[in-house]
C-alpha cells in the first residue's frame, strides 16, 4: 500500500509518501520558523493560513520525489490530533477531500503516535514491547508499548513539557524562538559545574515530570547573577554566564530523564528505550541515554533528527500501518485538539 501523509499540527508543514513494500519515498518539510520569530512564539491564525499556502505545492512537491502519481496512491493519513484546530483542521480538509476526489481511504493519525512510530522508519528499528519516552513541545510522556495502538502511560509531566521548559528557559536567557534548540546550542559553551540545578521528582517514586520548579531556579539564578553586578551596569548577565547556566539547566533535565527512563526500563523489566518527538534530537539526552541503557544492558533506538521534528513521514508510516488494519474514517470530519494516546484501538502486535 502507498499512502500520502499529511501533517499540519503547529508551526511546521510536511508531507510524504510512504510504501509498506519500499518504504519511505519521499518527504518534504516546510518550517513557519521565520514567520512566527518575531512574535516569539507560534500565532495559531497565521499558522493556519501558511498551512494552505503550502500544504498543496508541497504535496506536488514529493510527488514528483517520490516518482509518484496520485493514481499511484492507495491511502491518505493526515494528522487528526492533539495540535492547533485551525492547522489541523488545514491537512484534514485536504486530506479527506483529496482521498474523496480519488476514491481512497483516508485515515486521521494520532499526532504523538507518528512520533512514537518514528524510529520504525530507521533501518534498524526496535521490536515491541518497549518503553517509549515521549518529548516534544506538547508533550513528555513515559509509555509502555506493546505493538501499535497498545499503549500504558506509566508517567507524564504534571506541568510544562520538556519542550516548553526548554522555550521558555530561551526567553529567560535573551535568546530568539525558537529557544529550545538555542538553549542546546548555548550550553555546548557552558562551564560544567559552575551551577547544579535540581533534578526535579527524582527523590520520590514514581515516574512523573515536572520541570515549572527548574524554569523558577533558572530565573532566581538569572536575578542573583544580575544583583552581583556592579552599579551602573546594564541589568543582564553576561554570555559566558548565560552559557553556565544554559549548561546547568541543559544538564538537570537530561539526567531527570536518565533516572526516570532507568527507573522505567527497571519497573517494567523490558530492554528497549526508544526516544522521539523534538526534544529527542538533543545531542546530550541521546548520550546520557545511550550510557545508561549500555550499563543497563538494554538498548536504545531513535530516529534520524528531521525525523524528531513534525513531519509527513511518520504521518504516513502510522497512516499506512492503520489502513492496512483495515481503520478508515467514517463520513464525519473529527479533527480533535486534545487526543489522549491512550484512548487508541489496538492493531496488532507488531508493524508491517
Amino acid at each position: 500500500m502507498r499512502v500520502l501523509g499529511i501533517e499540519t499540527s503547529c508551526d511546521e508543514t510536511g508531507v510524504a509518501v510512504y510504501d509498506s513494500e519500499r518504504g519511505l519515498l519521499g518527504d518534504c518539510l516546510y518550517s513557519q520558523v521565520a514567520l512566527h520569530e518575531r512574535f516569539g512564539g507560534v500565532v495559531p491564525e497565521l499558522a493556519s493560513r501558511d498551512h494552505i499556502r503550502k500544504t498543496l505545492p508541497l504535496i506536488q512537491e514529493v510527488l514528483e520525489k517520490s516518482d509518484t502519481t496520485l493514481q499511484q496512491i492507495d491511502g491518505i493519513a493526515y494528522t487528526a490530533g492533539p495540535g492547533l484546530i485551525g492547522a489541523l483542521l488545514v491537512g484534514a480538509s485536504l486530506g479527506r477531500s483529496l482521498g474523496m476526489s480519488l476514491d481512497v481511504p483516508t485515515v486521521g493519525v494520532h499526532h504523538m503516535e507518528g512520533h512514537l512510530l518514528a524510529p520504525m522508519l530507521e533501518d534498524n528499528p526496535p521490536e515491541f514491547p518497549f518503553v517509549a519516552l515521549l518529548v516534544s513541545g506538547g508533550h513528555t510522556q513515559l509509555v509502555r508499548v506493546d505493538g501499535i495502538g497498545r499503549y500504558e502511560l506509566l508517567g507524564e509531566s504534571l506541568d510544562d513539557a520538556a519542550g516548553e521548559a526548554f522555550d521558555k528557559v530561551g526567553k529567560m536567557l535573551g535568546l530568539a524562538y525558537p529557544g529550545g534548540p538555542r538553549v542546546a546550542k548555548l550550553a555546548e559553551l557552558g562551564t560544567p559545574g559552575r551551577f547544579t540545578f535540581p533534578r526535579p521528582m527524582t527523590n520520590r517514586p514514581g515516574l512523573e515530570f515536572s520541570f515549572s520548579g527548574l524554569k523558577t531556579f533558572v530565573r532566581n539564578t538569572l536575578a542573583e547573577e544580575v544583583a552581583k553586578q556592579e552599579v551602573g551596569k546594564a541589568g543582564s548577565v553576561d554570555e559566558q554566564t548565560k552559557a553556565d547556566i544554559a549548561f546547568a539547566f541543559e544538564d538537570a533535565v537530561v539526567q531527570t530523564f536518565v533516572i526516570k527512563c532507568r527507573r522505567a526500563l527497571q519497573q517494567t523489566g523490558l530492554k528497549s528505550l526508544i526516544i522521539a518527538g523534538g526534544v529527542s534530537a538533543n545531542l546530550r539526552l541521546r548520550a546520557g541515554l545511550q550510557a545508561m541503557v549500555e550499563k543497563e544492558k538494554s538498548k536504545l533506538f531513535y530516529a534520524k533528527p528531521r525525523f524528531c521534528t513534525d513531519n509527513g513521514a511518520m504521518i504516513a508510516y502510522a497512516g499506512c500501518q492503520r489502513l492496512l488494519a483495515g481503520e478508515r474514517d467514517g463520513l464525519e470530519l473529527n479533527v480533535r485538539p486534545r487526543w489522549p494516546l491512550s484512548s487508541l484501538s489496538p492493531i496488532g502486535q507488531s508493524a508491517q
